[in-house]
C-alpha cells in the first residue's frame, strides 16, 4: 500500500506531503483546485512520461516520491530478477530536471522507466474517466474476463507461443516472397561461381605472374647486362678480381715495414671476397635467364584472365576477387538450403499453430465457464446501484484469426430497462451507467488481481441520492481488504472515508499554489455540508452531514 506521497515543484504544487492508511481515503476539493494534478504527480512514480512543462519553477527540478509497504513473494521476485535490494518499505522516486532529463529510482538505485512502470503496475490501479471509455475496447474486456477466469499464467504461455509463431511466420513469408527471385539468381550466381572456380585462383598469384612477365619481356637485356657484369668482375685480364689480387700483393710487400698495412690488407681482402661472391651470384643468375616466348604467352594469357575477372566483378585485385568467389559460394549455398529452411519453418509453424490452438482453446473454455458467474455478480451490483432492471451480458465469439489476446473477441452488453434487450454497452449506456458498470467490475476485479491500492478519479460521477449511498458502501467495503483512494464530489461517498484530504488553491501575491489538508472530524462534517448545500453552509446541511457520518459508521 501507499504510505506516503511527497511532491515538490510539480505543476501548481510547490511542496506537498500526504500520509495514507489502509481503508478508504477521500479526496475532495473545488473544481480546478488540483486533485487531478495530484494524480498526475503520482503517475510519474508509476512510470508515466513527463517533460519540463510539469515544472512549477523552471529553474529547479521536480521530485515526486512515494513510500510503499510491500508484501508477498511477487514483489521479492521482481526485486531479485531486476537485481534490486528488496525492502518491505520501498521508496519510488522520480526526478525531472530543468533540462527535461528524467531519472527514476527504486530505493535510491537508478532504474529505467520501464522497470519503474513494471513495479508500479503491481502496486496501484488508477481509474480515470479515460479508463471508463476503455470498457468498449475488446482488449480491456478480455483482460477483465481473464482476471475473473484466472487466466494470467495461461495467457502468458499463449503470448510466448504467439510471439514465436509470428516471428517464424514472418521469416517464412519473407522467404516465400524471395523464393522466385532466388531461383533466377541461382542460375546467375552459379554461372559466375563456376567461372571463378574454373580459373583456379591462387592467393598472391597475380604479383608473382607480373614479376615473371617483367623478366620474360626483358630477358635479352637482363642476360646481356648480367653477362657483362660477370665478365667485368671475373673474366677479363683487367677484371676487378685480378685488380684486387694485384692490390693485395702490393700491400702485402709493405706489411712488414708499415703497421697500417695490416688494416689495409684485411679491408682489401674483405672486398675481394665480397666481389668474388657477388660475381658468382651474377653468373649463376645469368645462366638461368633465357628468352621463353611460349612461357611469356602463357603468363600473359593467365594475367589477361585475372584482369578480365577483376574488371568484370568490379574489384581492386586478386585478393578481393577471391573474397568475391567466397561470397558467391555462400549465396549459392543459402539459396540451395533455403528450400530446406522453408520446409523446416513450415514444420515449426505447424507445431506453433498447434500449441496456439491448444492454449487458446483452454483460455476460451475458461472464459466461457466464468461468464455466467460474472454476469450474475455484475447484474446484482448494478441493481444495488439503483438499476433494478439492469441486465449485464457478455458475448464471447471466435475472432477471425489468432491475435495477442487469443482466438476470442468479447462484447459487453447492457440494458437498464425490462423491455429492451441488452445491446453493446457503448451504444446504450449513459455516462453514469458506464461509471456504475466500471465500479461493479472494479469491486470484483480488485479481489482477483490482488492489487494493494486502487485510486478512483470520480468513479461516482453521474449518480446521486440513494445510489450515491450505495457507491460509498461499495467503496467502503473494498477498503476493508485493500487501500482505496477516491476523488469525489458526492457527500454520501465522502462521509464513508476513514481519512479525508481537502485540496485547495492558495492565492499568493505572484502565483497560485495547490495545497492539501488532512481534515479533522469537525472539518470533515463542514466539508460534507458544503458538498450538500454549496458554498453557503446551512444548519440543515451540517445536520444532514452529521447524519451521513452516523449512517456511515452504522
Amino acid at each position: 500500500m501507499l504510505q506516503k506521497l511527497s511532491v515538490h515543484n510539480y505543476a501548481l504544487i510547490r511542496d506537498l506531503e500526504m500520509e495514507l492508511d489502509n481503508g478508504l481515503t477521500i479526496i475532495t476539493g473545488e473544481t480546478g483546485a488540483g486533485k487531478s494534478i495530484l494524480l498526475g504527480a503520482l503517475s510519474l512514480i508509476l512510470g508515466a512520461r513527463a517533460d519540463t512543462n510539469v515544472l512549477l519553477d523552471k529553474k529547479i527540478k521536480c521530485v515526486v516520491e512515494g513510500a510503499f509497504r510491500l508484501e508477498g513473494a511477487a514483489f521479492s521476485d521482481f526485486f531479485s530478477s531486476n537485481e534490486l535490494d528488496f525492502d518491505t518499505v520501498t521508496i519510488l522516486r522520480r526526478e525531472i530536471n530543468p533540462a527535461g532529463k528524467s531519472r527514476a529510482f527504486i530505493n535510491d538505485t537508478p532504474v529505467t522507466i520501464n522497470i519503474l512502470k513494471e513495479l508500479g503496475d503491481k502496486l496501484i490501479d488508477i481509474h480515470s474517466q479515460h479508463q471508463t471509455l476503455m470498457l468498449n475496447e475488446n482488449s480491456f474486456q478480455l483482460d477483465v474476463i481473464d482476471s475473473f477466469a484466472g487466466n494470467n499464467q495461461l495467457r502468458d504461455e499463449y503470448r510466448t507461443a504467439y510471439t514465436n509463431y509470428r516471428k517464424i511466420n514472418k521469416e517464412y513469408n519473407e522467404m516465400l516472397e524471395t523464393a522466385e527471385q532466388n531461383k533466377s539468381d541461382l542460375e546467375y550466381f552459379n554461372f559466375q561461381l563456376k567461372q571463378l572456380e574454373e580459373a583456379k585462383l591462387i592467393e598472391g598469384e597475380q604479383e608473382e605472374l607480373e614479376k615473371e612477365q617483367e623478366i620474360l619481356e626483358h630477358a635479352g637485356e637482363i642476360k646481356l647486362a648480367l653477362d657483362n657484369a660477370s665478365d667485368l668482375a671475373l673474366s677479363r685480364d683487367n677484371s676487378i678480381i685480378n685488380l684486387l689480387k694485384e692490390l693485395k700483393q702490393s700491400i702485402l710487400k709493405i706489411r712488414p715495414f708499415l703497421s697500417e698495412a695490416e688494416g689495409f690488407y684485411k679491408r682489401i681482402d674483405s672486398v675481394y671476397i665480397e666481389i668474388n661472391d657477388l660475381a658468382g651470384d651474377i653468373e649463376k643468375l645469368a645462366s638461368g635467364i633465357e628468352a621463353d616466348p611460349d612461357r611469356l604467352i602463357k603468363v600473359n594469357d593467365r594475367l589477361d584472365l585475372i584482369y578480365s575477372l577483376i574488371q568484370k566483378h568490379r574489384v581492386k585485385d586478386l585478393a578481393e576477387l577471391i573474397v568475391k568467389q567466397e561470397e558467391l559460394r555462400e549465396k549459392v549455398k543459402n539459396i540451395v538450403t533455403s528450400d530446406e529452411r522453408m520446409e523446416e519453418l513450415q514444420e515449426k509453424l505447424g507445431n506453433e499453430l498447434n500449441s496456439l490452438k491448444i492454449i487458446a482453446d483452454k483460455i476460451s473454455k475458461r472464459r466461457m465457464k466464468i461468464v455466467p458467474d460474472v454476469e450474475l455478480k455484475i447484474t446484482e451490483l448494478l441493481r444495488q446501484l439503483g438499476m433494478p432492471n439492469a441486465r449485464f451480458r457478455i458475448e464471447i465469439s471466435r475472432a477471425g484469426d489468432f491475435n495477442f489476446f487469443g482466438i476470442d473477441k468479447a462484447d459487453f452488453l447492457f440494458s437498464a430497462n425490462k423491455q429492451v434487450n441488452p445491446e453493446n454497452l457503448s451504444k446504450v449506456a449513459s455516462g453514469g451507467e458506464l461509471s456504475r458498470v466500471m465500479l461493479s467490475l472494479k469491486s470484483l476485479l480488485t479481489k482477483n488481481k490482488n492489487l494493494p491500492t486502487i485510486i478512483f478519479d470520480e468513479i461516482d460521477s453521474g449518480v446521486s441520492g440513494e445510489v450515491a449511498n450505495k457507491v460509498g458502501q461499495i467503496l467502503s467495503d473494498m477498503g476493508k481488504y485493500m487501500q482505496v483512494i477516491n476523488i469525489t464530489h458526492l457527500p454520501q461517498v465522502a462521509s464513508r472515508g476513514s481519512k479525508h484530504y481537502f485540496v485547495y488553491k492558495d492565492e499568493l501575491d505572484d502565483s497560485t499554489i495547490t495545497r492539501i489538508k488532512l481534515l479533522t472530524r469537525e472539518e470533515r462534517i463542514l466539508e460534507v455540508a458544503k458538498l450538500l448545500s454549496g458554498s453557503e453552509v446551512t444548519e440543515t446541511a451540517i445536520k444532514n452531514a452529521r447524519e451521513l457520518f452516523k449512517s456511515a459508521v452504522n
